[in-house]
């Protein structure tokens, strides 16, 4: 899959809400993990957005605090982006962890049209305790999940396979669903857009799509409606 545009669309950030009015019915893709793991590098890494972010980068965790969501165009079709809070930051009080808690479950609990959740570990670390509940949690809800192991770059490629192993074992998980991630050199990008747009057209064939852009991923993809919150990536 490859992506042509992207935009801010909206954002939940409060019990009741209704998505972006633009994002109902059409398919939807969330993104999910700890707090600090890589998540808005990995989004803006995605979606071409390098040099100019769309999702807001921090060296503090805890910065996303709404479900965001983003208009993508691709050359199989168009679908949403949406990124939800990051957890485990303990810093944060705990009335607002508890209201991350609630908005995102009531997202994810509706579910009408997410079709499935990319769970970001962060390699170096493996799945944490918090990590677990939240895939366990996706299993309850029956929501398909692609793991991408974030910070692949900051291992030896020893380490690296060795880390992989240990965190495909802890999760259960067959190394088929797991992605290894580098916001910071590309890795694992084009594997992961490719992964996504199966589970999100499946019908859909690249090679006879007479639009695909065969460039589109050379180049910073623009936004046609900037983000309020961008700022410059300072973090993988």
């Amino acid at each position: 899959m490859r992506i042509k545009s992207v935009e801010f669309a909206g954002a939940i950030g409060q019990l009741g809400q209704q998505a972006p009015e633009s994002a109902r019915g059409m398919p939807q893709v969330a993104f999910s993990g700890r707090s600090n793991v890589g998540k808005s590098s990995l989004i803006n890494r995605l979606l071409g957005r390098t040099r100019t972010a769309i999702a807001r980068v921090s060296q503090s965790p805890g910065k996303t605090q709404e479900i965001n969501f983003y208009r993508v165009r691709a050359d199989l079709g168009d679908f949403f982006l949406v990124d939800l809070p990051g957890y485990g930051y303990a810093k944060a009080p705990l009335a607002l962890q508890k209201k991350w808690e609630s908005v995102i479950a009531e997202f994810l609990t509706a579910k009408t049209d997410l079709v499935g959740m990319v769970q970001l570990i962060d390699l170096r670390t493996g799945p944490t305790a918090d990590d677990l509940r939240s895939v366990d949690y996706l299993a309850q809800l029956e929501i398909p999940v692609l793991f991408a192991f974030t910070k692949s770059d900051k291992l030896s490629l020893m380490k690296r396979q060795e880390q992989f192993r240990s965190a495909v074992q802890k999760l259960g998980i067959d190394p088929d669903q797991a992605i290894p991630f580098s916001a910071l050199n590309g890795e694992g990008t084009q594997q992961l857009l490719d992964t996504l747009g199966e589970l999100l057209f499946p019908a859909a064939d690249p090679e006879t799509d007479p639009e695909a852009d065969t460039d589109a991923q050379e180049s910073d993809v623009e936004s046609e409606e900037a983000n309020p919150e961008d700022e410059a990536d300072s973090g993988v």
